[in-house]
């Protein structure tokens, strides 16, 4: 099992060059990965101070050369996807091919989405994810498309270069524990799940679905925050890859640095 960092760029730890040396810190302490909150705002009570999590990828990936990165999660809804696919193989070829696109439907905790005019309604933010989703994969494919949906629109574009990764960027979804079937469905087309909120059980009844989705669960990720009470071998044995440390909000970078400091162990 990897283990890997979960860290909010807010407050203290919304300065790049900070994160770029905890990240440092990280690699040389034996951590496996780095991977980002993305949000654009923060409700009353929150940190008020908030970085950019593209911007702060590409000083970890500048500092780094073994982490594994990425935000967890982008809410492609509030995204333009070319913006995205320009963004992602700029960062995957900076890390040298250490990127993994955490994606989601996001939040409107605070009015986060409501604030900025985003769509705040769960069942069209999911139409929007599946169709930005279809949209990078083609853009991704370095092929001439053009692509018209309800959302989106590519008019006889070629984006090159194509990702370091082959046969692409890895992507995981967001599910939250009990949902539908239609997150869980999405996630089985991709890479991996990042299960939100989710006990033991709706994880295995999560992954079950997907095993039968999918035909199995070979080569696919599964990246779980770690509780205080996760059992860690129970969470290996229902196929969790990627165990995932939350550096919780309200930390000031000492106490960051201090937690990163002590390794995975």
């Amino acid at each position: 099992m990897h283990r890997a960092l979960f860290v909010p760029p807010f407050g203290e730890l919304a300065d790049p060059r900070l994160l770029a040396d905890l990240a440092h810190v990280a690699e040389d302490t034996g951590w496996d990965g780095f991977f980002l909150w993305d949000h654009m705002w923060r409700p009353d009570g929150k940190p008020i101070e908030v970085s950019d999590a593209w911007v702060c990828m590409a000083a970890i990936a500048s500092s780094t050369s073994r982490l594994r990165i990425g935000p967890m999660v982008t809410p492609l809804a509030r995204r333009r996807p070319q913006k995205v696919a320009r963004e992602s193989v700029a960062l995957d070829y900076l890390s040298n091919g250490r990127l993994t696109l955490g994606v989601g439907l996001g939040v409107d905790t605070g009015g986060e989405l409501g604030r900025f005019g985003e769509q705040v309604d769960e069942r069209r933010r999911g139409d929007m994810l599946d169709e930005a989703l279809a949209l990078l994969l083609e853009l991704w494919s370095g092929d001439a498309i053009s692509f018209r949906g309800a959302h989106f629109t590519a008019d006889d574009v070629r984006f090159l270069p194509t990702p370091l990764q082959k046969p692409r960027i890895p992507i995981w979804v967001a599910a939250r524990g009990g949902s539908s079937t239609r997150p869980i469905r999405r996630a089985s087309r991709f890479d991996g799940l990042f299960p939100v909120g989710a006990s033991a059980e709706q994880l295995e009844a999560m992954l079950r679905s997907i095993k039968e989705e999918r035909g199995s669960l070979d080569g696919f990720d599964v990246a779980m925050i770690e509780e205080p009470e996760s059992d860690v071998e129970v969470l290996a044995n229902l196929g969790v890859t990627w165990l995932l440390r939350s550096i919780g909000e309200g930390k000031t970078a000492e106490r960051a640095r201090e937690l990163i400091s002590k390794g995975p162990a």
